[in-house]
């Protein structure tokens, strides 16, 4: 077979297999190699949703995807030019993501009987079964391979068998011409006490990619040159951890230490860990016992003057709504960061899905209005954790910020800013009383935020609670005092969209279609519309990170395009807010509800449908 090297702008590899195969490990540091090379690229962590699952199942598979590019590279790619199956239920969960041209690397060591009965195959030829015979098809017996090179380490069987992810990480490296420098330094760093373990984990690497390097099988390796980039210092990041450090950066603008408290949950429970490792930031956090507690402690600790959060995803925010609500009663600053889970109840955990728009709107009792802010990458969690904590705080009420899954655990790379260019943030905080006696709710003329009177302060002295309150602080069962309240806190959320930025068109300011979307799709209509443009059709994309109150000029920007449709991750959520906000215009959707993000294809064809 004729060696053939391909130059290509950008190629997606996809690797599987079981949950404890380590494939998100391998995923994660392919893309860490490529990230150093100097590409741009994009990830999808794919985990099981059953915690588990049996060995060998389908139910049990882990993926992750990396699309990796010299050019601009915005989702981890519909489909994949190489797919690495550890067994055969990696093979046939993955098969149908795979291109016509791709590579298909298998460990022909599982490949056996019991390997393909359990996958639930029903004949002794997957790839036939599949029918992806036109598919480049490389066994190679991984595990038997990687117990022969280990096999004078000195380790365990159990530990070698565990080492096979590296061997075929080392094939890949490869194939894809990236430097194994970046990968021997992790593991010397990885396994630091353990010299045995650092001397197997290179040696099984080297040999993959000497493995890899000497068969004839390959047909071709892929070149993808680094890409272009504003010089600055980059690292790659995913969005639970951008969040955590957008979180850290707005404590540090407005002088406020940062305590968060909650109760661990998929996707969300990284972010916690992520600001438990940051006490020299005047950081505090607790891992409370349940979602009540979590955001209650969260309360307290905005009383007595923190920038308070509390993270979690739909179902753990169900069971905060009661203690939502009294953050809005007391009108104090509180970061509430829903990472979106598929559902509902406990429902597929570790997918992707925008779940929670409803709930995030109207999901508390009497009128209780809150800021909504989403995240649209990974990177971007940075600036929305950054600016929710400053609006929190500048307009003392609670603000909530939607990320997913995808952007939780998917990453990028991230040029890190120089906090001199964000701005300062200015909590409305007092030391001393302005009037006698003192009056909790009296409210600027701007903001209609309370003061932000801290406990112990002379004079300041204040009740806080879940009953109404006159101006004045004192507990009111007055009809006018409550609707006047209620009017003034809505008042205050509103006037919100007087500090957010305008909405953004990309694309014509005018036109056939408008794309409209939010949170983690915007990689995917933004690449659509790329490809749209390339057909020449007139398309524009207006993607909302301001969700509660809309950008003011949104029904200006609505009403210069013939055609909107609305694609989003749920059966029309957004669609449906857009309806109530503003009826005079009539709203196409594209949905999705699979726990899997959009592909390219799907936004393209549900547009050219329309036009």
């Amino acid at each position: 077979m004729q060696h053939k090297v391909i130059d290509t702008k950008e190629v997606v590899i996809r690797f599987t297999g079981d949950s404890g195969d380590g494939m998100q490990l391998t995923g994660t540091l392919f893309a860490d190699a490529s990230a150093l090379f100097g590409n741009e690229f994009s990830t999808f962590p794919d985990f099981p949703a059953e915690i588990r699952a049996p060995q060998g199942t389908i139910s049990g598979v882990s993926g992750f995807q990396v699309n990796i590019g010299s050019g601009e590279i915005r989702t981890p790619g519909d489909f994949c030019d190489v797919l690495v199956a550890m067994n055969p239920a990696a093979l046939k969960a993955n098969a149908k993501w795979t291109k016509s041209t791709a590579t298909v690397i298998l460990d022909s060591d599982t490949f056996d009987e019991k390997g393909l009965k359990k996958a639930g195959f029903a004949t002794d030829d997957p790839i036939k079964e599949l029918k992806i015979e036109d598919r480049t098809i490389i066994f190679a017996n991984i595990t038997s391979l990687t117990k022969e090179s280990l096999k004078d380490s000195g380790l365990d069987p159990k530990s070698i068998v565990r080492s096979k992810n590296m061997f075929t990480l080392g094939m890949c490296y490869y194939m894809f011409n990236r430097p194994l420098e970046f990968t021997f330094k992790y593991i010397k760093k990885k396994f630091k006490k353990n010299p045995a373990l650092i001397e197997a984990n290179q040696k099984v690497l080297q040999d993959g990619f000497n493995y890899a390097s000497n068969i004839h099988a390959i047909p071709n390796t892929y070149r993808v040159v680094p890409a272009k980039q504003e010089k600055g210092l980059y690292r790659n990041i995913n969005g639970n951890q951008a969040t955590a450090w957008g979180l850290l950066a707005a404590a540090e603008k407005s002088g406020r230490p940062l305590f968060c408290g909650s109760y661990p949950i998929t996707p969300a429970t990284s972010i916690l860990e992520e600001l438990a490792l940051h006490k020299e930031l005047n950081a505090k956090t607790l891992q409370c016992e349940d979602e009540i507690a979590g955001i209650c402690t969260a309360i307290g600790a905005a009383y007595t003057g923190s920038l308070a959060v509390t993270t979690t995803s739909g179902p753990g925010l169900s069971l905060k709504s009661e203690a939502l609500g009294l953050a809005v009663m007391t009108e104090l600053p509180l970061v509430v960061v829903d990472v979106q889970r598929g559902g509902p109840s406990t429902g597929i955990p570790t997918k992707t899905e925008q779940t929670d728009l409803n709930q995030a709107l109207y999901g508390r009792n009497g009128e209780c209005p809150i800021a909504v802010i989403a995240a649209h990458s990974p990177s971007h969690c940075f600036d929305a954790a950054f600016y929710s904590a400053k609006y929190a705080m500048e307009h003392m009420m609670p603000v909530m910020l939607l990320t997913e899954g995808f952007l939780g655990n998917g990453s990028e790379p991230w040029r890190i800013p120089a906090m001199k260019d964000y701005p300062e943030i200015n909590p409305p905080i007092i030391d001393k009383p302005e009037e006698v006696p003192f009056w909790p709710f009296k409210r600027d003329d701007v903001r209609m935020a309370r003061r932000w009177a801290l406990p112990g302060t002379v004079g300041l002295e204040h009740r806080v609670g879940g009953l109404e309150k006159n101006n004045n602080g004192a507990v009111s069962s007055d009809p006018i005092v409550h609707e006047r309240m209620v009017s003034e806190r809505a008042e205050k959320v509103a006037r919100l969209a007087d500090f957010i930025p305008e909405q953004k068109v990309i694309g014509e300011d005018k036109g056939d279609v408008l794309i409209v979307g939010w949170g983690g799709t915007y990689g995917h209509l933004y690449t659509a519309l790329k490809e749209l443009h390339s057909e020449g059709k007139s398309v524009s994309l207006a993607h909302f990170d301001y969700i509660f109150p809309l950008p003011k000029n949104t029904a200006e920007i609505f009403s210069r395009f013939k055609k909107i449709i609305v694609c989003e991750l749920n059966s029309g959520q957004f669609a449906n807010y857009l309806r109530a906000c503003h009826q005079q215009f009539t709203y196409h959707q594209h949905n999705k509800v699979q726990g899997q993000p959009f592909t390219v294809a799907e936004i393209v064809d549900a547009v050219n449908a329309i036009l």
